[in-house]
């Protein structure tokens, strides 16, 4: 006899939420990874005509440093956000709602807090800092500009350290659509808020100003509207906040922050290293080609990382066979994803940019194809990463990321000398092939082995890719 509506109901949540269910809200996910992308990707082709012969070469490659220094500040999170999405994915598999406050809870006072003090520090020391040498600023890009950018550029990263964590709670949650869908948002808000300012003619300040603002903007929209109207349970609160709990996720996020920090050192130096050894002229020529690929990047990321929550789950429940079927599939998208229109930027990437920019950058090959490969291995890996995250296994991606920064940071810097910029792509993928990749394959196969199946394991319904 089958159970009627009550025997359901009372069952637990975690019996509740059906496997394949697991599958659809993935496809879902990648489906609206490729929009949010997307919009992300047509955004900065836009801006990108408009806002070089706004600012000026120097000013433009001065902002662009400024921000690759941002990118490289990633770390400010010290990897809670990362810790955070792996604690709740096994709450949510479990429907342990007080566990995820607590950790949610956490999350978001220590952070705030964080925030708050490294503002205020920020903006104490700035006269301290020597701006200009740390950009390497010549022409006519003035010290007061230079100082300025810098800190608008990280105040506002800063301030949306805390209401970023709003994605990674969306996506521990499986719902990778929403949380997709609000970064695009947060993509056509900065478009238009700068199409705004150049339309008026306004300083090229306030085009930053504008593009810098939007994330945090959509962010906290986003939060207030995830906490107060879907899930409520597991708001933040202060007395929600437990001790041990905190010290879980603590633990495990140290772990994801020293990673953060090695990965965020070894793959934003590209910018900088090119404009000290060819100064900031050379900045622009590689940061346009490199952020064009990165949009490649970027889009590999989004489509993977629905992975890491639903791996916690999987894992969760044992569901070994799961997690396999999908990697393998996830790798096969992910290379076609990044090396279909890479492989076609290198073919017809001069053209591309000779109709496209009005100042005219170098139309080296090589730089294209460097950045192209550069790309295809990391979206190669990226599924297996995301295996290990979900686990917690991050002691294997520490020593391939740590290996490759020594090794990558004196490559880079002697490439550029001896060959130019168009070596810098080349000997990050070499290094990362050597480095990262043992890493990645040694960490994916010992979390499996962490996670022994049940003694009967169910099938689910695989992925359809």
């Amino acid at each position: 006899m089958s159970d009627g509506p009550a025997e359901r109901a009372a069952r637990p949540l975690s019996a509740r939420r059906r496997p394949p269910d697991r599958s659809r809200r993935l496809v879902s996910g990648v489906a609206t990874a490729l929009l949010s992308r997307g919009v992300g990707f047509v955004a900065p082709i836009v801006l990108v005509p408009l806002t070089l012969p706004y600012f000026g070469t120097d000013l433009y490659g001065l902002w662009m440093a400024v921000v690759a220094l941002v990118g490289m500040a990633s770390f400010a999170d010290l990897g809670l956000g990362s810790g955070l999405m792996t604690k709740l994915a096994p709450c949510y598999a479990h429907g342990d709602d007080r566990r995820a406050q607590g950790y949610v809870s956490s999350a978001y006072l220590a952070l705030s807090l964080l925030a708050a003090a490294m503002i205020a520090v920020l903006w104490l020391l700035a006269d301290t800092i020597a701006w200009t040498s740390l950009f390497n600023v010549a022409g006519e890009v003035t010290q007061a500009q230079t100082r300025l950018i810098a800190l608008l550029c990280l105040t506002a990263f800063l301030v949306n350290v805390p209401l970023a964590l709003i994605t990674r709670v969306q996506y521990a949650y499986q719902q990778v659509g929403r949380s997709n869908i609000w970064q695009a948002v947060a993509s056509l808000t900065g478009l238009g808020l700068v199409l705004a300012v150049v339309a008026a003619g306004l300083s090229p300040l306030l085009v930053i100003v504008a593009s810098v603002a939007a994330p945090p903007l959509v962010n906290a929209v986003n939060t207030v509207w995830f906490f107060r109207r879907a899930h409520r349970t597991i708001r933040p609160r202060l007395r929600a906040v437990d001790a041990r709990t905190a010290w879980e996720l603590t633990r495990l996020s140290g772990l994801f922050f020293v990673v953060t920090v090695v990965m965020s050192l070894g793959t934003n130096a590209d910018t900088l290293v090119i404009a000290h050894v060819l100064g900031l002229s050379a900045v622009a020529g590689f940061v346009v080609p490199a952020k064009l690929l990165a949009q490649l990047g970027q889009l590999v990321v989004l489509i993977n990382v629905p992975l890491w929550p639903a791996n916690g789950e999987a894992l969760a429940r044992g569901q070994l066979g799961w997690v396999r079927r999908t990697t393998r599939r996830m790798t096969v998208l992910s290379v076609l994803f990044a090396a279909v229109p890479a492989v076609s930027l290198v073919c017809f990437g001069d053209r591309l940019f000779a109709a496209w920019l009005p100042v005219p950058i170098d139309d080296d090959r090589w730089l294209l194809a460097g950045l192209a490969v550069w790309w295809i291995i990391q979206a190669a890996l990226s599924p297996r990463f995301m295996v290990q995250n979900a686990a917690g296994v991050v002691v294997p991606q520490l020593v391939g990321w740590v290996a490759f920064l020594a090794l990558s940071i004196p490559g880079k810097w002697y490439g550029a000398r001896w060959f130019g910029a168009a070596a810098v792509p080349w000997v990050g993928a070499a290094g990362y092939a050597l480095t990262v990749l043992p890493a990645a394959l040694y960490g994916y196969r010992r979390t499996l082995r962490r996670s022994p199946a049940p003694a009967q394991e169910r099938e689910v319904e695989p992925i359809a890719v």
